[in-house]
């Protein structure tokens, strides 16, 4: 950032540091020596530096007692069950991921087991997700065991999302995230907002209730279903979602809805590509928000941005990450007369 010279505000961080994550991703392996006491399947995080070790977890501090109470359930009818994990090596075996999400503020747990497609007892979840083959990924065809969608309360709306949407890990981090996005943004009630890479809709929504109109662009068909009926829930009715790749939809966005006056953008680790830049530039917006997860990617786009001829008044990073080396900023980026 030393390049562009921002002003970096204090960082925003939680009231406790435990405790706080909503949702985890849980890898299994088979764990203690045949035959012996502690033989079964292990259900916990990678140890640092492996793929093919697992630490087994009972008490996560990250995660909720619910949610921790939720894993050690599985793990148990796993091992009741006798299912195997799969082994990459072997490539044998059944059980390849949990997925736990929990809505904090409404207290529901969506549990998925991600598993090779093999015939096994029911297992006690809410979504079953298959995936063949060695992808380590979590997505695949997903049929519903119990609750399908999960519920959460944000700024003082309701949002529900499905399985695949992204969604901020941390909800108490969230709405000081999203807070600080608004104070950014600086919107009077009569702006035309885009939100790109918006999701299920969340900052979007938020933002409304003090703009003239916003305009969300998400790449993925399911979270701009998701962000429709989210703004149908909450009644906001100066919200509209489109699908598509900022690479190639953000000209098609102006010409439908024409120039806006604030661009909030919320990309994932990698950042924005060249061509988004540029996109984001042609639009002239007066005002860019960018929420960055990393604040490497961070620089160098803010940096293509002041060369394009704005300004990056100020940097406030959040604490999004507790017990970890990573946080969240907020970036104001404001476009010289």
């Amino acid at each position: 950032m030393a390049s562009v010279a921002p002003k970096v505000t204090s960082a925003s961080s939680g009231s406790s540091p435990y405790h706080r994550r909503w949702c985890s991703k849980i890898a299994s392996r088979r764990a203690g020596t045949p035959g012996s006491a502690d033989e079964g399947v292990a259900l916990g995080f990678h140890a640092r530096g492996r793929w093919d070790l697992i630490v087994d977890v009972d008490d996560c501090k990250l995660a909720s007692e619910t949610g921790n109470a939720a894993r050690n359930g599985v793990r148990e009818w796993a091992r009741m069950e006798d299912i195997a994990a799969y082994d990459a090596g072997a490539r044998k075996g059944v059980l390849r991921n949990l997925v736990v999400r929990e809505g904090r503020r409404t207290g529901q747990i969506q549990t998925r087991l991600v598993t090779a497609p093999e015939r096994f007892p029911r297992p006690p979840v809410d979504l079953h997700t298959t995936i063949e083959g060695d992808s380590g990924s979590t997505d695949g065809p997903t049929g519903a065991l119990g609750e399908e969608r999960l519920h959460e309360e944000l700024c003082g709306l309701q949002f529900e999302m499905s399985h695949g949407a992204f969604f901020q890990t941390n909800t108490e981090m969230a709405e000081r995230l999203y807070a600080v996005a608004t104070e950014f943004a600086g919107l009077s009630g009569r702006e035309r907002v885009f939100d790109l890479f918006c999701g299920i809709g969340t900052i979007g929504l938020t933002m409304a209730r003090d703009a003239g109109e916003v305009w969300g662009l998400e790449i993925v068909p399911e979270a701009i279903e998701d962000a429709e009926r989210n703004a149908k829930r909450n009644k906001i009715e100066n919200a509209k979602f489109m699908a598509g790749n900022a690479r190639t939809s953000v000209r098609p966005l102006v010409e439908k809805a024409g120039r806006p006056d604030v661009v909030v953008v919320d990309p994932p680790r990698a950042g924005l590509s060249q061509k988004i830049v540029r996109r984001l530039i042609e639009t002239e917006a007066k005002k860019i928000v960018y929420v960055s997860c990393n604040p490497t990617t961070l620089a160098p786009n803010a940096k293509q941005l002041e060369e394009a001829g704005y300004k990056l008044r100020r940097v406030r990073p959040v604490d999004m990450f507790p017990q970890t080396p990573h946080i969240e900023c907020v970036a104001e980026l404001v476009r010289r007369v």
